[in-house]
């Protein structure tokens, strides 16, 4: 299959405010400095920086608030930013960030029409206020995406549900809270965990998905940097051993690049200030390589 040559734009979202653990601020430009831009253009591709959208500090900010209000002001700018890159025909790739930031990433992919989510995470991301055990945004925003939460956070760009179950499929989940696995067991999702790939083959889980969203004309890719086992990237918001090994991951990504059908996409959790010598990005950056058309013949 001969590659696709895109006009990408990096947007970058350098937020925190959706946990606890400081650093995963710095991963726009730990991605910068991993050379991702250089990466990207080398394979062809047409790559501008827009920057980075603008976001509070959490310094700045009263210690006992919820900070539902900044991550809304943050989401509602990327939302509004993804669709103009869209509307020029250019392929936003967005960089977290934790992945709070996807309630405006996805809200605005989604604004013309619906799109199918290949949501790459340890976590599914589908608390809300009153069952999470944390009360953590990053650890809702799928949630939030399908309707469910506070209404602050639901109304982002447009009100309601921003997402159909069908159109979501979840891979290398290991880490679920007891009513998110009772949601998704419910729901029509394509869930496809850690023992699915270590049963089947990180291949044949990866065609089953994509067979799955054969209904999608377009396809975005949310990938949080956890979903690969913390022994290889250490630097990530919420580590859990029992990921995918690098091989694993770039197949996954060399295998969504075939099907044609990519549009947008995102990288989340990279926390360099717990990172080994920026490691943790320079995989994520390759790996996003491998996702935009990098093969090895």
């Amino acid at each position: 299959m001969n590659q696709q040559l895109r006009d990408i734009r990096l947007i970058g979202v350098p937020m925190d405010l959706g946990q606890d653990l400081r650093g995963v601020d710095v991963g726009p430009s730990a991605l910068r400095y991993a050379g991702l831009a250089d990466r990207l253009r080398r394979l062809g591709h047409r790559v501008t920086d827009f920057g980075n959208i603008p976001t509070a500090l959490r310094a700045s900010l009263d210690a006992d608030d919820d900070y539902v209000e900044p991550i809304r002001d943050t989401c509602s700018l990327l939302y509004e930013e993804v669709r103009r890159t869209l509307a020029r025909g250019q392929f936003p790739l967005v960089m977290g960030g934790d992945h709070s930031i996807a309630i405006g990433s996805i809200g605005g992919i989604t604004h013309d029409g619906p799109r199918g989510i290949i949501w790459i995470d340890a976590h599914a991301d589908y608390n809300t206020p009153a069952s999470s055990p944390s009360g953590n945004i990053h650890g809702m925003p799928m949630a939030v995406l399908c309707g469910s939460g506070s209404e602050r956070l639901t109304s982002v760009g447009r009100p309601g549900p921003k997402l159909r179950s069908e159109d979501i499929a979840m891979i290398a989940l290991r880490d679920l809270d007891v009513e998110e696995r009772r949601i998704l067991q419910e729901s029509r999702m394509g869930i496809y965990t850690m023992r699915d790939i270590d049963e089947r083959g990180i291949a044949a889980v990866v065609k089953s998905a994509l067979n799955q969203l054969e209904h999608c004309e377009s396809l975005h890719v949310s990938f949080d940097v956890d979903s690969v086992d913390p022994y290889f990237a250490p630097g990530v918001g919420t580590p859990v051993e029992g990921g995918l090994r690098p091989r694993e991951a770039h197949l996954l990504m060399e295998l969504i690049a075939e099907d044609g059908r990519l549009a947008s996409a995102e990288v989340v959790e990279i926390n360099p200030i717990i990172d080994e010598r920026n490691r943790t990005a320079e995989l994520a950056a390759n790996l996003l390589a491998s996702l935009l058309g990098k093969t090895i013949l």
